[in-house]
């Protein structure tokens, strides 16, 4: 019905619209139902992302040479640019000096000046498919799931413009064909960010932690900024690719190096200093810092933010610009990622803040995909970051369901909720169950079962080539998945099994309305099948396949069981040692969401079992 040009150009013009006619009517005319349009826009956007997918899959099959699997056309690769107007255009800009290879400048196929052209030009491949349908479908269930969030929320109108413009700079970002366009797009999701993270400007603490990621971020930025300099200086263009015949900073033009890859002191500086933009964008260390505290916006904004769009950007643009990465700075990158998911991992098991585990969560599981993409496993990283969006959604937004209900985001003040709200409970355990890899071994699991196993298998093949690091990164990687386990089922246990903790607020607790429970279900399911067939792309993939993790969440779960009174017990005194000692001081906002988010820790004074909730 449609092509894949015409396809991606509504995709991304239905979010930009549904942003200007939201700001345009949402204070006078549409007021409280201003959610109509994103959710339909999104809803559209996300029908045809399912529709590009379709005909991208089906022009690799077609593609394939006889004899030849769709994998192997896959791999070999598709892609269509489809050019809409030229922005700006400088004749003669750009005169390389040498064709010589040894100083590290372009090698050329003549010494004719090039001209400065940027046009606005979108790009369909399969990572563009896949990062689309990814996008817009959670953006979808999150904008239905925020009508009964948001919905006496003073600026409801603002919030669905926000977020439907947040939705169009993301799905420009993965489709641009250009390096300055993917700029331009990647500030743009940073100042949306911003917006949305500060939405509850008057909470301090909300103002804060907008400043903070914007500034934080500010950081990679600046890094990426200087890459832009390098590659126009050496490439001579910004484009990844103009056409097969022309070369483009992903196509045929290279600087030394034999392997494809850039090379040399300028290839190295490109390479480096694309990975500091990544690692802001991406919270990846020791740029990870904004990230925990941007849990204070809206339950909504944070299941956003932390699965399909601001903190995909940093993976995406390393994914992106994978083949050109020299050798050093993927070692370089699976360094940063092995620090920055054990690290996350630790500190998640002691908060008590049920958002700020997840948001911990989040930068431990960045870090998997930034190890998988610095140990060579591209396949394994772009799984286990499509996998994520799913279950990292899923679990914010069960978490939001439970602060909608209790009015706090503190574990020692619940307990025993999954008789209240049941659809609540079992979606969330379902993700845990999924972002810890739960699985039968050599039959079938949870889609984090299939992409982080992926990733212990590429990091077990890297010790082939140094067996030093790689069993570091293995094992780096193995521990901080059975850390996962446990610190997502002690949010579980402490969340909904057990005796409630405070009265009070279990009385007054209740499941959310099926606006918001049955974006739940949906999400659900996805993190359970997300990944299911993709064992045949992943061949050998049951060499890697362990039990530590699920047999760590079983253990602990007959470990409850067990000790089921004394656990309580244990808790309750943890809770009310935090009360009397004053960290049960909340700093409330905005009561009718619910979202009290303060961060506050449990130190270790007074019963050890209080900081792990057991």
């Amino acid at each position: 019905m449609f092509d894949a040009a015409t396809l991606i150009k509504l995709i991304v013009a239905l979010p930009l619209l549904s942003a200007v006619a939201t700001a345009i009517l949402g204070p006078r005319v549409l007021r409280h139902q201003s959610h109509w349009l994103t959710i339909g826009a999104l809803a559209t956007s996300c029908c045809l992302s399912l529709l590009l997918g379709w005909n991208v899959s089906r022009a690799i099959n077609t593609n394939a040479q006889p004899g030849e699997s769709a994998d192997v056309a896959a791999h070999v690769g598709y892609e269509q640019i489809v050019p809409i107007w030229t922005w700006a255009e400088v004749n003669s800009a750009y005169e390389p000096s040498s064709t010589s290879a040894v100083d590290g400048t372009p090698v050329l196929a003549d010494t004719d000046a090039r001209d400065f052209s940027i046009g606005v030009t979108l790009r369909v491949d399969p990572l563009t498919a896949m990062m689309l349908m990814m996008v817009t479908f959670v953006a979808t269930l999150v904008a239905i799931y925020a009508q009964g969030y948001m919905h006496d929320d003073r600026g409801y109108w603002r919030f669905f413009a926000y977020v439907s413009l947040f939705v169009f700079s993301m799905t420009m970002l993965v489709s641009v064909s250009n390096f300055l366009l993917l700029y331009v797009f990647w500030e743009a999701v940073g100042l949306c960010s911003y917006l949305l993270i500060g939405f509850w400007y008057e909470k301090p603490e909300a103002a804060a932690a907008g400043k903070k990621a914007f500034l934080v971020n500010r950081v990679g930025d600046f890094g990426f900024a200087l890459a832009l300099f390098f590659i126009w200086t050496t490439y001579g263009t910004l484009n990844f690719h103009d056409s097969p015949d022309v070369a483009g900073v992903l196509g045929q033009l290279r600087l030394t190096g034999q392997l494809g890859y850039v090379a040399g002191g300028t290839g190295l500086a490109i390479c480096l200093l694309l990975l500091v933009g990544a690692c802001g964008k991406s919270a990846q260390f020791p740029l990870h810092v904004w990230l925990p505290d941007a849990m204070e916006g809206p339950t909504p904004v944070s299941a956003l933010v932390h699965s399909a769009t601001m903190v995909a950007a940093g993976v995406f643009l390393v994914g992106r610009f994978y083949p050109a990465f020299c050798p050093e700075v993927l070692f370089v990158i699976a360094i940063v990622g092995c620090i920055t998911l054990f690290m996350a991992a630790t500190i998640a098991i002691t908060a008590t803040d049920i958002k700020r585990v997840l948001a911990y969560s989040t930068v431990s599981q960045l870090g998997y995909m930034m190890l998988a993409l610095g140990v060579g496993g591209w396949l394994a990283g772009v799984l286990h970051l499509f996998t994520h969006a799913f279950f990292k959604s899923l679990l914010f937004m069960c978490s939001g369901s439970v602060i909608h209900a209790v009015h706090t985001n503190e574990m020692p003040l619940m307990g025993g909720l999954r008789r209240k709200m049941p659809y609540t409970a079992y979606t969330m355990l379902i993700g845990c169950l999924a972002i810890a890899g739960a699985g039968i071994p050599f039959v079938i699991g949870f889609s984090g079962y299939y992409s982080k196993d992926a990733i212990l298998e590429q990091a077990l093949l890297f010790k082939n080539t140094n067996p030093t690091w790689g069993s570091i990164f293995f094992f780096a990687a193995a521990g901080g998945a059975s850390i996962t386990a446990f610190y997502m089922f002690r949010l579980w246990y402490m969340t909904f099994a057990g005796q409630p903790r405070d009265a009070e607020r279990y009385d007054h607790a209740h499941e959310s309305p099926p606006v918001m429970y049955v974006p739940l279900v949906v999400l659900s399911v996805f993190a359970v099948g997300a990944a299911w067939g993709m064992n045949s792309i992943f061949g050998g993939l049951s060499d890697a396949l362990i039990g530590g993790a699920i047999a760590l969440a079983i253990f602990l779960g007959l470990w409850y069981l067990i000790n089921k009174e004394r656990a309580s017990d244990a808790v309750m005194h943890g809770a009310g040692h935090a009360s009397h000692s004053g960290h049960g001081d909340h700093s409330h906002g905005d009561h009718s969401h619910g979202d009290h988010s303060h961060g506050h820790q449990h130190g270790p004074s007074g019963n050890w079992a209080v900081p792990l909730g057991i």
